[in-house]
C-alpha cells in the first residue's frame, strides 16, 4: 500500500486530535491505513423495508420503517430502562435501551419517522428490538452507499462522544476518494490473473461501499485469499529455511532400552495408529533433518507411551531427553507412569519442579550435565539456566498450548545443536487450524483407543433431575467405583449467580451421601498444595468415594476406577474443557459416564454444545463444532504457535477450503522459487518483509 496509508488518523478531514485519540484507543485505529482495512461487519439492504405485522420469529434481523408515538423511562442506577413505541401503520413493536439512555433521549424524538434495524424478540404478541441502530428516515434521500450499507464495529465510549457507525463510514467515504488512486497492489498480477482476483483498490472500496452482492463477495474473496496466502506463504518459507539451514541429530540405532522395553515392558500390544506414529518419527530422526512434529491424540490414546519410546531412541543413541509438562500434577503423573512402565530397566529418569527441594534440585542438576541422567521430566523449572544438558537430543512438550513461544525457545536452545521437538495435545486441533497455527509442523495423529477401552456414554440432565444424578452415582459406589463432581467456581458468585459453586455443592453432596458410610473429598486451585495432594492422593488410593472439584483436576489426574464424572453448570464450559473432563473416566475396562447438568433454559450455543457431547466422543469431530460455535480465536489462545499476522477479513472457521487452495499456491511458488528471488516474486518479498518486520523468528520451534 501507497505511503499516503501510513498518514496518522488525525489529519484525515472530519477527524482531528480529539477524535483521533478515541479511535486509537477504542479501534486501534491509528493511520489511514488502519481505517481502510477497518472492515465492515455486516451490511444493510436498504432496499428491503420489512412492515412490523409480517415480522417472524425466523428473521435474524429487521429493518423497520416506524414512527415514534411514546417515550417512557422506568427504573434507576443500573437499572434504569428508557422504552419507545413504533408504528408503521400495519403493527407496534417496543424499542428498549438499557445503556447509553442520556444520549438516546436527546436524539429520540416522538412523532418522527426513523429507519430502524435490530434483533427482534418476540414478548407475548409483540416484538422488542433491545439497542436498535437509528437513523431518520428521508425516502428521498441519495444513498451513496448503493443498496448495502456497511455497518462498523463500535463502543458505547465512541458513541457517547457522538462517533457512530454511520460516523465511521463518513470518515471511509472521506478516505476513499483521497487515497483509491495511490494505493499500491500487494499479490503480483500472475497470482491476480491466476485465481481470478479483484485487484487490491477495486477489493477496498467494494468491501466497503459495495454496488451489490456479487462485488461484496468477489472484494470478501480478495481480501480473504491474500491473508491466508500470506499466512502460509510465511510458514512455509520458514520450514523450507530450517530444513535447508538446521542439521537434526540421526538416530540410527535401534538398541537395547527400545528393543528391551518394547520386548519385555509394554504394557499391552501397540495401537495401528501408535505404531504408525512412531514410524513417522523415526523417518524424522534418520532424514538427518531437525524434527519438529505435533502429536495429536484423545485423552487415553496413548500418547506417553509414544513419547516414551521415542525417548529411548534418544538414550539408545546416546543423548538426553526431557519432557516439559504445563503443571506439577502431570509433571508428576508423567514421572510416576513412566517410572513405572520402565521398571528395572537402566535408564535413569529425575523430576525437576518447583517443589523440588534444593538438594535434590544440586544432585539432579550435576547427574544431568554430566550425563548420567537419561530423561528429565518437569515444568517450567527446566527453563532455568542453571538446568544444563550434557546432550540433549530429544524435547517432549506436553499440553504444549499452555506454553508460550519464548518458554519454547529457551528449552530448544539448551543444546549447542538442535534437538528434535516432539509437542502433543490431548485437544484435537480441526485440520483447517492446525494448517495455521502449526503449519511449519509435520502432523500425527493417534485416531485409536486401546484395545479394551469402551466410549464414555455421556447424559445430559436439568437441575430438577438431580434425583436421577444422585441415583447412578450410587449405584456405581456400590459397586466399588468412585465419583468425580466439577463446579465451575470455588464461592458463590454474586455476578453469575445461576452458577453452582463448589462449597454449596459439596455441603449438597455430603447431605446426599452422608460420612462415614460415604467419604468425600474437596480439591481446588486456592488450597495449599500439600491439602491438596493429601485429597487427591485419597481418591487416587479409592479410601475416598466422591472427588468433589473445580478445573484443577482437567488434567493430570489418572483414577482408572473412576467411572462417573458430574459436570456441574455444564453449560458455562466450552467444548474443549468438556471433552478434557470427560477424559478423567473411562480409563479402564468398566463402563463410565458423563453426566451433563445444566439449567433448563439454555442459549442456542449451550444446547449445541451439550448436544455434540451427548452424541459424539470423537475429539476433531468436537473440535469442528468448537471452531464454528467460539472461532479460531478463542480455541487458539494468543496463537504464538504459529499465527505470523492478524486476521481482518479471514475466518479460519469458515475458510476451510480458502486455506487449503492459498496453502497449495504458496507451496507452489516456494517449490520453484524457496528464497523469493524472481523478480516476478519481488512484490512477495516486499511484502512478507513487512509483515514480518515486528516478528521474531521463532521458525525451528514447535
Amino acid at each position: 500500500m501507497g505511503n499516503i496509508l501510513d498518514s496518522e488518523i488525525m489529519y484525515l478531514p472530519g477527524v482531528g486530535p480529539k477524535r483521533a485519540e478515541l479511535l486509537q484507543k477504542e479501534l486501534n485505529i491509528y493511520t489511514f491505513g488502519d481505517l481502510i482495512t477497518f472492515y465492515p461487519f455486516r451490511y444493510i439492504d436498504r432496499t428491503k423495508i420489512n412492515k412490523i405485522s409480517e415480522i417472524t420469529d425466523e428473521l435474524p434481523y429487521v429493518q423497520v420503517v416506524g414512527r415514534v408515538i411514546s417515550i417512557s423511562e422506568a427504573g434507576a442506577g443500573r437499572h434504569r430502562r428508557l422504552t419507545a413505541i413504533v408504528t408503521d401503520g400495519t403493527g407496534r413493536m417496543e424499542l428498549v435501551w438499557f445503556q447509553g439512555i442520556t444520549w438516546v433521549l436527546k436524539r429520540l424524538r416522538p412523532n418522527v419517522d426513523y429507519l430502524i434495524f435490530g434483533k427482534a424478540t418476540r414478548f407475548g404478541a409483540h416484538f422488542s428490538i433491545a439497542h436498535p441502530e437509528m437513523e431518520i428516515y428521508n425516502p428521498q434521500q441519495d444513498v451513496i452507499t448503493g443498496s448495502l450499507q456497511p455497518v462498523y464495529s463500535t463502543t458505547e465510549k465512541l458513541k457517547n462522544n457522538h462517533i457512530t457507525s454511520k460516523t465511521i463510514m463518513g470518515f471511509v467515504q472521506t478516505l476513499i476518494p483521497m487515497a483509491i488512486g495511490k494505493i499500491t497492489e500487494t499479490l503480483p498480477p500472475f497470482i491476480i490473473e491466476q485465481n481470478k482476483l479483484m485487484t487490491l483498490p477495486e477489493a477496498l472500496r467494494n468491501i466497503h461501499f459495495p454496488a451489490n452482492t456479487t462485488l461484496l463477495h468477489k472484494a470478501q474473496q480478495r481480501l480473504k485469499f491474500e491473508e491466508h496466502f500470506y499466512i502460509q506463504l510465511s510458514i512455509l518459507s520458514r520450514q523450507k529455511v530450517r530444513q535447508a539451514k538446521v542439521n537434526g541429530h540421526v538416530f540410527n540405532h535401534v538398541g537395547e532400552m527400545f528393543n528391551r522395553f518394547y520386548h519385555e515392558r509394554l504394557p499391552f500390544p501397540l495401537t495401528e495408529a501408535q505404531k504408525r506414529v512412531i514410524k513417522e518419527i523415526r523417518r524424522d530422526m534418520l532424514s538427518g533433518k531437525q524434527m519438529n512434529r505435533l502429536l495429536q491424540g484423545d485423552v487415553g490414546s496413548g500418547k506417553t507411551v509414544v513419547a516414551l519410546m521415542c525417548m529411548l531412541l534418544a538414550v539408545d543413541n546416546g543423548y538426553q531427553a526431557c519432557i516439559m509438562a504445563p503443571t506439577e500434577i502431570l509433571a508428576n503423573q508423567h514421572y510416576e507412569s513412566i517410572t513405572a512402565l520402565l521398571g528395572d530397566l537402566p535408564v535413569k529418569v529425575g523430576l525437576l519442579t518447583g517443589s523440588t527441594k534444593r538438594s535434590e534440585r544440586n544432585n539432579l542438576h550435576q547427574s544431568l550435565e554430566a550425563g548420567e541422567l537419561n530423561i528429565l521430566i518437569g515444568t517450567h523449572a527446566l527453563l532455568e539456566d542453571v538446568v544444563k544438558f550434557k546432550n540433549l537430543g530429544f524435547v517432549v512438550i506436553d499440553e504444549q498450548q499452555r506454553f508460550g513461544v519464548m518458554q519454547r525457545a529457551k528449552l530448544w536452545e539448551k543444546n549447542s545443536d538442535p534437538p528434535h521437538v516432539l509437542v502433543m495435545t490431548a485437544t484435537p486441533i480441526p485440520r483447517t487450524l492446525a494448517m495455521t497455527l502449526y503449519g511449519d509442523l509435520e502432523v500425527s495423529v493417534i485416531d485409536e483407543l486401546p484395545p479394551g477401552r469402551k466410549p464414555v456414554k455421556t447424559l445430559h440432565y436439568t437441575d430438577a433431575k438431580r434425583n436421577l444424578v444422585f441415583a447412578l452415582m450410587k449405584e456405581q459406589i456400590k459397586r466399588g467405583r468412585q465419583v468425580y463432581v466439577v463446579y465451575p467456581l470455588i464461592k458463590e458468585s454474586e455476578k453469575l449467580e445461576n452458577l453452582k459453586d463448589l462449597e454449596d455443592g459439596y455441603e449438597s453432596i455430603v447431605r446426599a451421601f452422608p460420612p462415614p458410610e460415604y467419604v468425600t473429598v474437596v480439591v481446588h486451585g486456592q488450597m495449599k498444595p500439600e491439602d491438596k495432594d493429601y485429597s487427591m492422593n485419597l481418591f487416587a488410593q479409592g479410601k475416598a468415594h466422591i472427588m468433589v472439584a473445580t478445573t484443577v483436576i482437567e488434567v493430570g489426574v489418572n483414577v482408572p476406577n473412576a467411572t462417573v464424572m458430574v459436570i456441574e453448570s455444564a453449560e458455562r464450559f466450552g467444548l474443549s474443557q468438556l471433552h478434557q473432563l470427560r477424559g478423567r473416566v473411562g480409563r479402564g475396562a468398566d463402563e463410565s459416564y458423563c453426566i451433563l447438568v445444566s439449567q433448563v433454559k439454555l442459549t442456542k450455543e449451550s444446547r449445541k454444545r451439550l448436544e455434540t457431547m451427548v452424541t459424539t466422543n470423537d475429539g476433531f469431530k468436537i473440535a469442528e463444532v468448537d471452531l464454528h460455535l467460539r472461532g479460531p480465536g478463542d480455541i487458539a489462545g494468543t496463537m504464538q504457535s504459529g499465527m505470523p499476522f492478524d486476521l481482518k477479513m479471514a475466518n479460519l472457521a469458515t475458510d476451510g477450503q480458502l486455506i487449503q487452495h492459498a496453502r497449495q499456491v504458496a507451496s507452489e511458488i516456494l517449490d520453484h522459487d524457496p528464497l523469493l528471488e524472481n523478480p516476478r516474486n519481488s512484490i512477495m518479498k516486499e511484502q512478507l518483509s513487512r509483515l514480518e518486520f515486528h516478528r521474531n523468528d521463532y521458525s525451528g520451534i514447535s
